[in-house]
C-alpha cells in the first residue's frame, strides 16, 4: 500500500485510511464486516466530478453545455476510470473477499472504477480540495486531454445512430439484460442495426452498456479499429 500512495502522490496518507479505502465490500462482509469503501467511494465520485467539470468549463470556453457534458462523462466513465486504475496498479493493492479473487476481481471494470474513486474521497478526507485536485490533475488531465480528441467517442449512442442512417440501415435497437442484486446490478446490452446483432456491452448501468455496445457496432460498420464483428440475426 506504501507503493501505491507514492504513486498517487500521497505518501503522507494516513495508512489506515488508504486501507478503508482499499477495502471492497465482499471482503468486508468475509471479514467481520469491517467499514468497506463505498462511502468513500460515494465522496470521490463527487471531487472528482467537480475537478474535472472545472477544469473542461476552464480549458474549453467555446463548448457549449452540452459537449462539456459529454466531455466529462466520458473522462469520469467505469472505462474511463478503470483504465486508470491499471495503470496506477491499483487491482494488486485492492482487499477483495475470496469469490471475488477468484473470479478475476482485481481487473474487473467496476471494482478499479469505484476503487480509484474511493481513493480520491480518502484523499480528500485527509487533504481537502486542493491536495484532492493536484492528484487528480496529475492523474487525469491526460484523460481529459486524449478525451477532447475523442469525437465520435463522445455520445456513441449518438454516432450510431448518425451512421446508421447514413447508411440507411434503420434506428438501432437496443436490448438489455441485467444479473445481480439491486445494489449491484452488471447490465449485459446488445443492438441491432439493420440485419446486424452487434454484442458485448456491459456496465454498471443501462447507460454505460449501451455506450459500449454502440461504440463496438459503430467500429465495425465504419471499419475503424478495435471492431468487435458481429453475428448474424
Amino acid at each position: 500500500m506504501e507503493e501505491l500512495a507514492q504513486v498517487l502522490g500521497v505518501p503522507d496518507l494516513d495508512p489506515a485510511l488508504l486501507q478503508h479505502a482499499l477495502t471492497h465490500r465482499s471482503f468486508a462482509y468475509e471479514n467481520g464486516n469491517v467499514p468497506n469503501n463505498e462511502r468513500l467511494e460515494f465522496l470521490g465520485d463527487s471531487v472528482l466530478g467537480v475537478v474535472v467539470t472545472d477544469t473542461l468549463f476552464t480549458n474549453h470556453p467555446e463548448l457549449p453545455e452540452g459537449q462539456l457534458a459529454k466531455l466529462r462523462a466520458a473522462v469520469v466513465s467505469a472505462k474511463a476510470l478503470a483504465a486508470v486504475a491499471r495503470t496506477l496498479g491499483v487491482g494488486d493493492h485492492v482487499r477483495l473477499g475470496r469469490g471475488e479473487e477468484t473470479t478475476g476481481g482485481r481487473d474487473k471494470a467496476s471494482i478499479l472504477s469505484d476503487t480509484v474513486e474511493a481513493l480520491i474521497g480518502a484523499i480528500y478526507v485527509q487533504f481537502g480540495i486542493e491536495r484532492a485536485a493536484q492528484v487528480i490533475h496529475t492523474i487525469f488531465d491526460p484523460v481529459i486531454e486524449k478525451a477532447s480528441e475523442l469525437g465520435a467517442g463522445l455520445d456513441w449512442k449518438t454516432s450510431l445512430q448518425e451512421v446508421a442512417a447514413t447508411e440507411e440501415l434503420g434506428v438501432p435497437r437496443y436490448v438489455l439484460q441485467s444479473e445481480g442484486p439491486d445494489h449491484d446490478k452488471t447490465f449485459t446490452a446488445e443492438v441491432h442495426v439493420g440485419v446486424q446483432v452487434f454484442t458485448g456491452g456491459t456496465g454498471r448501468s443501462k447507460k454505460e452498456a449501451e455506450q459500449e455496445v454502440a461504440e463496438i457496432a459503430w467500429r465495425a460498420i465504419t471499419g475503424t479499429t478495435d471492431a468487435t464483428s458481429p453475428a448474424s440475426a
